[in-house]
């Protein structure tokens, strides 16, 4: 199995457009992070009243990870960090992925179709964070470069982090708007059908012997 290929952030539109569903990557650079529906209504607020947010997210990586942190005499230590389900964010990410032109996106459990159109529009992607890879990110996680809204408890904060070699990371909605997701729940509702008559022959044919 070939190793993940690197990509250094910010990812160029032409880097985005060459990734394909399934490919792994890993990432060098800055992120952008927060694990909170709240914060996710505070960029909408921004973003409608015209303003930025505490941290820079033009054509930047954005990614839904939570992180166990603590605040010390040095500022802000977060101790590890590890995906969470973007599919809650849904209905708010298409009008953040078009406003900042996000060229990544990311956590765990997908994003829908809108999100894929959107993603499709700027020419971003959507990749998929290994399940209970904390250890995994935690260790490319270099320093902490800022930290906004600190009214927020720690994993709802809209962080920016410098990583190295984040990852692997699975591209599971490329620039075109092709998605894995969509392809598996396709997959899975041919098999259902085909199950679901195979049971239906078979109960028909245990009636008709118990006749």
């Amino acid at each position: 199995m070939a190793s993940p290929k690197a990509y250094r952030l910010p990812l160029s539109a032409e880097d985005a457009l060459s990734l394909k569903l399934g490919d792994m990557i890993t990432l060098d650079g800055q992120i952008v992070v927060t694990a909170g529906l709240p914060t996710h209504h505070r960029i909408l607020e921004t973003i409608r009243a015209g303003r930025e947010p505490p941290a820079d997210m033009h054509e930047a990586a954005f990614f839904h990870l939570g992180s166990y942190s603590r605040e010390t005499e040095d500022g802000f230590e977060i101790l590890y960090m590890n995906p969470t389900t973007s599919t809650r964010f849904s209905p708010i990410m298409p009008e953040i992925i078009r406003h900042f032109r996000l060229r990544c996106v990311g956590g765990k459990g997908g994003l829908d179709t809108a999100c894929a159109q959107a993603l499709k529009e700027v020419g971003g992607v959507y990749l998929s964070f290994l399940g209970g890879g904390a250890p995994l990110i935690s260790q490319a996680v270099g320093r902490v470069v800022t930290v906004g809204w600190g009214d927020l408890i720690s994993h709802y904060r809209l962080v920016t982090l410098e990583v190295s070699a984040l990852g692997p990371l699975t591209v599971a909605i490329d620039a075109r708007g092709n998605s894995l997701y969509d392809t598996l729940a396709q997959t899975a509702g041919t098999r259902r059908a085909g199950i679901l008559e195979q049971l239906a022959k078979a109960r028909k044919a245990a009636a008709d012997t118990g006749t």
